[in-house]
Order: structure tokens, then sequence, then C-alpha cells
């Protein structure tokens, strides 16, 4: 039997990234993965959706070329080529991630992985023992009663990413941001696309002005949205897909090619041996203390399968936090309030931190401030004048409680943020620090400016 110091369970953005901290604190490490290196991120979700988006976005230049100047004849759109595209990003990625391995002296054990008492993994009838075992297994498309996916007319975004034929009519069924992410990727290559989504608002967990915005953003550019529906049944025995859909109005039949279900993920935690360790479990999420650990000594669990925010960050930072407390080291316990979110669609969606509604219901006194994009001389440069920044502070400490912005690029603007409530920054040393002219980053200074009563730019 092969011995670890640590073995890892899944080779996603949890997986491997913690298992390269563990061998740089020098713990001899294994990661068993069962597909691919990188898992569902780096293969079949953040990385390969984001090269579809970055075609989409292209395209969409090409056809606005005229307004900044440019004249571009006849632009297409290959589809075959955009999900070729994709796919090699995907790969290069992955390989990426197999040279990480081998630069770490990571043991990488193909197959089917099993938990086994005593601290025990089983891969395709072989075991592997360890001091400690993290699992890392993440989640899939979760499928809901009235909408089982059959992979062909009823989809996940894994089979959304790779369709051997460009649909005319799409129904996307959700608008979390896996949900609005396609709708906007086939939208902008000329899918007829309607969102379907359960709640009085798309993308729910945003703060209402971002969401607002982009259903208008949206609308504008010809997707059809339907807010407090629900999809109750769907008939695919036909040559598409006729969905019922249940309004405050009634019942609405719509037809289209494909169905994407993006309703959200299911933890997989199935058939991996949880019972029989028996490693404790609520609804759907492994139970661990703030370091990782589970009810039983020597196995930890980390990312999609934990009870903390699904996102591909987070999982990283959990299993860096995992083994260098395994290790020994001081660490201090993640702060799930302060973890952004971020959204690709276009315009972008990145926020940190409570929403105003969210500061309400705590009968919070606030000072908000909202800078548009309109008022931006590097966004009316660049032809991306939708959106804004909106920052929450308190009113008595300055105390920094969200940020929400919406607009081009703001995906790479957020972390200034993030940053600045990890460090406990006021207002008004925000808006004491020089931003650079011309640059969408003014705008969070300038957002704060009007929190304060001193934009000059509105």
């Amino acid at each position: 039997m092969s011995k670890y110091d640590i073995i890892v369970l899944g080779s996603g953005p949890g997986g491997y990234v913690t298992a390269i901290r563990a061998s740089q604190l020098g713990f001899k490490t294994a990661i068993v993965e069962k597909e691919s290196l990188g898992g569902v991120c780096l293969n079949w979700g953040c990385i390969p959706t984001k090269a579809l988006l970055k075609s989409a976005q292209v395209f969409e230049y090409l056809k606005h070329a005229g307004d900044y100047g440019l004249k571009v004849k006849d632009a297409e759109h290959d589809f075959d080529a955009i999900v070729k595209r994709s796919r090699g990003v995907a790969e290069g990625m992955s390989g990426g991630v197999k040279f990480l391995m081998k630069k770490n002296k990571i043991d990488v054990i193909e197959g089917y992985g099993t938990l086994k008492p005593g601290k025990k993994v089983e891969v395709d009838g072989k075991e592997y023992s360890a001091d400690h075992i993290i699992i890392a297994t993440g989640a899939r498309s979760r499928e809901l009663p009235s909408l089982p996916q059959d992979g062909k007319k009823v989809i996940g975004y894994r089979q959304a990413m790779t369709l051997e034929k460009q649909p005319k009519k799409m129904i996307v069924v959700g608008s979390g941001a896996i949900g609005v992410e396609f709708a906007y990727f086939y939208n902008s290559i000329g899918t007829e696309v309607t969102i379907v989504e359960y709640l009085d608002k798309i993308v729910p967990v945003e703060d209402d002005d971002v969401s607002k915005q982009l259903e208008r953003s949206f609308k504008k550019a010809g997707i059809n949205i339907m807010t407090s529906a629900e999809v109750t049944s769907v008939d695919t025995s036909g040559s598409g897909v006729k969905a019922t859909i249940k309004t405050k109005k009634g019942e609405e039949v719509l037809e289209a090619d494909i169905v994407l279900s993006a309703v959200g993920i299911k933890s997989n935690i199935e058939n991996i041996g949880l019972e029989d360790v028996g490693i404790a479990v609520d609804r759907d999420k492994i139970l661990v203390n703030d370091f990782y650990q589970t009810n039983m000594p020597g196995y930890y669990a980390i990312g999609d399968v934990t009870p903390g925010q699904a996102l591909a960050h987070v999982a990283s930072a959990e299993g860096i936090l995992c083994v260098e407390k395994i290790a020994g080291q001081h660490v201090e316990a993640l702060d799930y309030g302060n973890i952004p979110g971020c959204t690709y669609c276009s315009p972008e969606i990145a926020s940190v931190g409570i929403t105003e509604a969210q500061a309400k219901e705590q009968g919070l006194d606030v000072k908000i401030g909202k800078f548009p994009f309109s008022a931006s001389g590097k966004a009316s440069a660049g032809g991306n004048k939708e959106g804004f920044v909106k920052v929450i502070f308190d009113a008595k400490y300055g105390e920094w409680l969200g940020c929400h912005m919406i607009g081009a690029g703001v995906t790479d603007m957020i972390a200034e943020a993030v940053l600045g409530r990890k460090l406990e920054t006021t207002g008004h040393e925000v808006l004491k620090t020089v931003h650079p002219h011309p640059t969408m980053s003014e705008a969070v200074m300038e957002a704060v400016a009007a929190a304060y009563d001193e934009v000059i730019h509105l």
C-alpha cells in the first residue's frame, strides 16, 4: 500500500491548489482525479466559458465597428471554431496543471477514488493511505424534477459549451451567473434567448440596482426575460422542446431547440464512501469546522462540497488554509462576508459585501454613493458607458460595507474593494487615495465621493 502525508480527492481549483500548497509545506502528496486535471473549472467551467464569452465580445465589437470609425464588411461567426477555440484554451490550462503537479512532485492517481475507514482511499481496486485525506470532489449541474436533463434537448452547462450546432432558439432556466453568461453568449451570436427566473428579478443575489441595470441591458440586446416564472414541464417528443411555464398571468408554452437548465449545482458527495467512514453530512454538504476538518479525524473537506460559497477562488482559499493548519501554521478562519462574486456576461457584474436591501434589513445607518460609467471619460472613450459603481458605507464609522459594480471590466476592479474591506479601510481613506486618470477604476473613488457629497464629475 502506498503511504502519503496528504491525499487530495479531486483536482479542481480546490484540489490542485491544495495539493501544491501541501507539497510546498513539505508533505508527501498525491491527488486523485477520475477525469481531467483541473476539474470542472478548468475543463468545463470558469476557463472555457470565458473563452466563449471573449469570442462573443470580439464579435460584438466587429458588428459595431462603425461606432469606432472602422469599416468591417460582413463580419461572420463560426460556431464550430468558437467552440474549438474554447476547448483549446481548456486543454492548455489542464496541461498547465499537469506540469505543476510534476514540478511540485505530486503523484497523480488516475481513477475513481472512494474513501475508506482508517484514513485510506481506494482507487479502482488499489488502496492508498495518508495521515490526512482532503475531499475536494466539487459539484455538477443540479436537476429539477420538472426539468430532467437528457443531454440533448434539455442540457446543463457542460453540454452548452460543446453543442454540435448553434440553436436558433434557447430557453435558459435560472438567471444566476451560469444562466446569464450563457444567455449573453448565445444571444450575441444570433440565438433567440429567453431567460426564465423563478424569483422576481434576474441575478437575484445581486443588489437591486445591478439587477435592474442588467435587465435593461439584456432587453436592449434582444434577450427575452420572464421573472416570477417557473418551468413546470417540458415536452421533448417533437423536433424541439415545448416548455410549459407558470407565470402570475397563467400558463404559457414556449418552443425552442434547446432548454439550458442553470438552476444551481449539486455537490458530488454520493458514492465516495462518506457513509463507510462516518462523515457527517447535512443538506447535501459535508459538515466541517473553521479549518475544514470533518467529524472524523484525518478527513477534511473543501470547496463546493462544504457549506461556503460555491466559487473557485473560495475552494482554493479553503484548501490553502486547510493544509497550512495541518502544518501547524497560525492561520485565521476565512471571512465569508468578504468574498467577491463575479459574473462575466456583458456588462460584467462584480460585488462584495452586503447590498443596500440587506443594510436596510439590518437597520444600519449608511451612506450610499453611485457613479455611472456614462460620466467616465475612459468608459466613453471605450464605448462602454453602460453600468455603474455603487458603494455602501457605515455612516458612523466609515466602514466599507458593500461594493456593487456592473459594466465593462468590473470583474478586474472588484479586488480594490475586497482588499480595502480586508484592511478595514474607511470611506475617507478611499476618497483620499489618488486613482489614475483616465481609468474605469476612477469610478470607485467617484462613487465614494458621491457617498460623502464630494463627487466632482456628476
